[in-house]
Formats: C-alpha cells, structure tokens, sequence
C-alpha cells in the first residue's frame, strides 16, 4: 500500500521527466488573470491492470507535472475532466491524488483548485440524498487537502433531477456548509454526452438562469464558475450577469486568447486543460497583461497566445471527450513523462494522424525543450504501428 503524502519524501523526476524547478526557480505568481492548468496523470505503465480495473499512476511523474506547473506561476486545478476522472480515474484513485497534491502544494507554495463530485456512486440508481451525501463526502476531502473546491458536474444528478428545483435544492445545501466559497463548474454535453440537460433544462437559457439564480441566493459562497461549453458568446453574456465578486473561469478551449483579454466589460479568468500543454507560453502570455496595461498588454497577450489556438481545437475536436490522448502525448514527446500509456487504455482514443499532426502543431510553437527527442520519440510511435520515417519528413515539416 502507498505511503500517505505526508510521510513519503517528495517525488523526483520519472525517468526523461523535466524536474521540478526548485523554489528560487520558480517564476512568481500571475498578476493580471487567475489562471488554472487543469493537469493530467501519469499512468503507471508496468500495473499489471485492464479498462475497467482501479487506476494505476505514477506517482513521481504525476506530482512532477505539478511542479512543472506551479514553476511557471500557474496554478493546478487537480482531479478533473483533464485528470481522466470518469474516464479511467476512480473516486479511489482521485481521492489519493488529491491527498497527494494538497501535500505538494502546501510545501510549494502552489494555488491548488481540486474536483468534488458523485462518482464513488454507481452510474444508475442513486437517489438525490445518495448524490448530496456523495458531494458531502468530496467536499471533506478537498476543504481538508486546503485546495478550493471544485463543485463538478454529476452524472448521477442529471440522470436523477427532475427539474430545476432539484438542483437549487441539492448545491445550495452544498453551498451553505462549504467552509469556503467554491468554483461551481458547467460542463457541457460536448465533454460529457452523459451531462445532456444539466441545471434542469435542455434550454441553455433556461439553464443559465437557473445558473445565476443559484449563484444570487447564496452570496459569498461562490469563488467563480468554470464554464465549459465552447461556446464564447454565451459565456460573454454570463459573465456580465455575473454578481461582481464572482469570477469567471472560462473553460473554453477553442476561445480562450479573447476571453481572457476581455471587453470593456470585462474578462475570464482560466481553469483549462490545454493549459496543461501550452503552460510555458499561457503563463508568458498573461505576464504580458501583467507588464502593461490597456491595448498594448492586450496586444502583446493575443500576440503570443493566439498563435496556439490551432493546436488547441485540434486537440479538442470531436468527440471532444478524448482530447485527454492528445495532452498525454505531448507531455511525453516534451519529456515529462517517459512514456505514452493512459489510464484505462485511453492512449487508444486517437487516431495515428490525429496525434501526428498534434506533434507538428506542437513543434510549430516551440513548445518542446528538446525537439529530437520529441521527434525521435514521434517517429517510434509511427513505427510501432508500421509506418516508417527514415528521413524524417513526417514528423518534423519544413
């Protein structure tokens, strides 16, 4: 059995995994913007496991990754969508990775944001006591780690509601024993086909009001909302709507450069999984909003942060559910872990071409410190699934 946390040294660097930067090495705190890395696992390639067995990780590689995170000023939003939860990562497994995280953040110092939610729960049948007693027992987890809850979209709650009432009910009885104020996070069908409807209403409209009504009747109890539906228009007219002391996070993955920057109105904070790749230059990015104020911050913000969309929609096309594959593999062609195995098999989910083209998106923007290796490590994927490169030409376009 694992040690707990607290009892085992701290974690070195997997096998061709970047280290940790230590603490005079890490880059200070973002200014400008509240930004969350949603972080994937590192799965444990030699567990002798199957799909629907527990989670195996790594865990040296997997709190590394962390650290490589909070290095560059970000923070870690931990046991999420990005983290395969529901996708391969059990409650047993989220549970130990949160206890795990909430260890590495308080000796680094790092802003941690961590996942509560149903599914220690079977995937039908629970009643909405069942469901609260289950965000109940999260909630504990997460406030007692010191991370700031993340109230997760149910699945056993969409499939138990009846209607909007149903929902007011169950998150403000949440709400009102949290000990301190949550992210409530909106993820929609896109993500998770099993979310269809959430907050009572197949109607987005209807559902955001019953969003907002939630939000106005339990002041000071919600930090933010992460907002999930790829959809910028919508979230824009949100967060106008929004009371002025909650955030929005967005979680949009095909919009995010213009949401961050913002309107004359305002702007999104971020809790992303494409931020789990593109850390390095989403934390430049909001570093030139912080350096310099007004149209020339943004400017320089979009100027370095647009160029990257393309890989992000690539990485969330549909079925967007799978863009787990992608982030995997490229923190395994940037060295961060030594190998491409995901929890449940999920290295699967993609196509050949699917990851290839990953791979040269990624290597357009620089994002891989050593880009041989990258390549070298592209090329013996090719060729495990027969596809030969000798010269090179697949993986590394002129």
């Amino acid at each position: 059995m694992n040690a707990p946390a607290a009892d085992r040294p701290r974690p070195g660097p997997a096998a061709g995994a970047t280290p940790p930067a230590s603490p005079s090495g890490a880059r200070p705190p973002l200014r400008s913007r509240t930004v969350y890395a949603a972080a994937h696992v590192v799965a444990d390639p030699l567990a002798d496991t199957h799909p629907d067995g527990p989670a195996a990780l790594d865990w040296d590689a997997t709190l590394a990754f962390r650290h490589h995170l909070w290095s560059h000023g970000l923070g870690v939003a931990e046991a999420m969508d990005t983290a395969q939860r529901g996708m391969g990562l059990d409650w047993t497994g989220a549970a130990e990775l949160i206890r795990r995280s909430g260890a590495e953040a308080r000796a680094a110092g790092g802003l941690l944001a961590c996942g509560a939610g149903t599914d220690q729960l079977p995937p039908q049948g629970a009643t909405l006591a069942d469901i609260r007693a289950a965000y109940e027992e999260q909630l504990t987890l997460v406030e007692d780690a010191g991370a700031r809850p993340v109230l997760m979209a149910s699945r056993q709650l969409a499939a138990a509601a009846t209607g909007p009432d149903d929902y007011l009910e169950l998150y403000g009885g949440l709400l009102r024993q949290t000990t301190r104020p949550v992210i409530l996070h909106w993820l929609g069908p896109m993500f998770d086909p099993a979310l269809h409807g959430y907050w009572g209403s197949a109607d987005p409209d209807a559902a955001t009001n019953t969003f907002l009504d939630l939000i106005a009747a339990h002041p000071g109890k919600v930090d933010g909302v992460k907002v999930s539906l790829l959809d910028a228009g919508r979230e824009v007219r949100l967060r106008r709507r929004l009371p002025g002391a909650v955030r929005c996070y967005t979680g949009d993955d095909f919009h995010y450069p213009e949401l961050i920057a913002g309107d004359d109105h305002g702007f999104s904070h971020a809790l992303l999984g494409v931020f789990d790749p593109l850390a390095p230059l989403a934390a430049d990015a909001v570093r030139r909003l912080d350096d310099a104020q007004g149209p020339e911050g943004t400017a320089a913000f979009r100027a370095a942060l647009d160029p990257t969309v393309a890989l992000a929609r690539h990485l969330f096309q549909a079925p967007t559910r799978y863009y787990k594959t992608g982030v995997v593999l490229l923190a395994w062609l940037a060295g961060h872990q030594s190998h491409f195995t995901m929890v449940g098999g999920l290295q699967s989910a993609r196509s050949l071409p699917h990851l290839r083209r990953a791979h040269e998106l990624a290597d357009a923007l620089g994002l891989f410190p050593d880009p041989e290796l990258a390549a070298a490590r592209m090329r013996g994927l090719l060729a495990v699934h027969g596809v030969e490169d000798p010269a090179g030409e697949i993986v590394r376009p002129v």
